[in-house]
């Protein structure tokens, strides 16, 4: 893992949508590594990720991607490890097989559970996504039981040390209550998002006034 202090020659482009959790994760990852950044937004509602220009840089259409000075990346999991890895300075991604480990089960819950519960109930009420609201709902209740009990001991999900696990949960489950979810009862998950907004350079995404989240 890089420990260096290398920086980019000229800012990181990110193409994402201002309501794109995934393209959030990214945009927090980069503003919380210091990094400078180039914000340019993709019009979904238009279609314009299904264009030529755009799938010449993610050939399945989809936000966010970074261009780093030449390096096109693609999927905000994989976009948080490269960060972590070159720009890092040996934090936010363990280099031992076990922490390692740890970061990537989480980074496999936030492409999975997560991805199926709150951000897929967001979906609905953001988008208007055509799911059944109820067994989204419930999916979401039963990954925030999960990552409760993964809090009980530790202030992060990947021991008492921020890593890019965190930057990938984040932004669906603090933007649960968007889609119908409570945090009422999850007080542990509510105290790591307070853990991460207290994080120097961190930025938030852009609220909706849907669900459960009116002011």
């Amino acid at each position: 893992m890089s420990t260096c202090t290398v920086k980019p020659a000229s800012p990181i482009k990110l193409y994402r949508h201002p309501l794109s959790g995934h393209s959030h994760r990214v945009e927090l990852m980069l503003s919380l590594l210091k990094l400078p950044m180039q914000l340019l937004d993709v019009d979904l509602m238009k279609g314009a990720h299904k264009q030529p220009d755009f799938l010449a840089l993610n050939a399945f259409g989809q936000v966010p991607v970074i261009d780093d000075n030449g390096i096109v990346l693609a999927d905000s999991n994989a976009i948080l490890v490269y960060l972590a890895n070159t720009y890092g300075e040996g934090r936010w991604l363990p280099s031992d097989a076990v922490g390692a480990a740890t970061v990537q089960r989480w980074l496999s819950v936030a492409a999975g559970p997560i991805a199926a519960g709150p951000a897929t109930a967001r979906l609905i009420t953001v988008f208007g996504a055509p799911y059944n609201a109820a067994e989204v709902i419930a999916r979401s209740h039963t990954l925030l039981g999960v990552v409760e009990h993964a809090l009980d001991s530790h202030n992060f999900l990947a021991g008492n040390m921020v890593s890019i696990a965190d930057i990938a949960a984040y932004t669906y489950i603090a933007h649960a209550p968007e889609g119908n979810v409570s945090l009422a009862d999850y007080p542990q998950v509510r105290r790591w998002l307070q853990h991460i907004e207290a994080l120097p350079g961190f930025v938030p995404m852009q609220k909706t006034l849907v669900g459960l989240q009116t002011a």
